[in-house]
């Protein structure tokens, strides 16, 4: 069988690809906060986000029940707070979050830029409630 060309693909087949340049996103210059870049693509199983946070800014503490997630710091430095105590964010750290644990992110004195990777939450769905007709166990 011969193997076809990437022209000759579907638009949503499985395909490596460039999605963006985080150090051009994250310069050295003071730029946007929040998000800076997202994971869009249609099929993904996968969510990423690149945040950009100032200088002194923070992110309130939280936990996330359902998902493990892996924090790549970018630029800049901070504190990561958890319960067990602070854990420093600095460039090139790697951290796991497992599922169910708690934490909030303050940026250092020359901001902080990280990527988040998790599993893709399931999109919100319309179901009919138990008992009404035409519902699974309606009967």
């Amino acid at each position: 069988m011969p193997e076809g060309r990437a022209g000759d693909l579907p638009e949503d087949a499985a395909m490596a690809r460039v999605l963006c340049d985080v150090r051009a996103l994250t310069g050295e210059r003071p730029g946007p906060t929040g998000v800076l870049w997202k994971l869009a693509e249609s099929g993904r199983q996968l969510d990423a986000n690149l945040i950009r946070l100032p200088a002194g800014e923070r992110i309130g503490t939280h936990t996330e029940p359902d998902l493990d997630v892996l924090v790549l710091v970018v630029t800049g430095e901070g504190v990561m707070d958890t319960p067990e105590g602070e854990l420093p964010l600095t460039e090139g750290g790697l951290l796991w979050l497992p599922h169910g644990s708690t934490r909030g992110i303050t940026a250092g004195p020359r901001g902080l830029a990280y990527v988040t990777v998790h599993r893709r939450r399931p999109g919100m769905q319309i179901r009919r409630r138990p008992g009404t007709p035409g519902s699974p166990g309606s009967g």
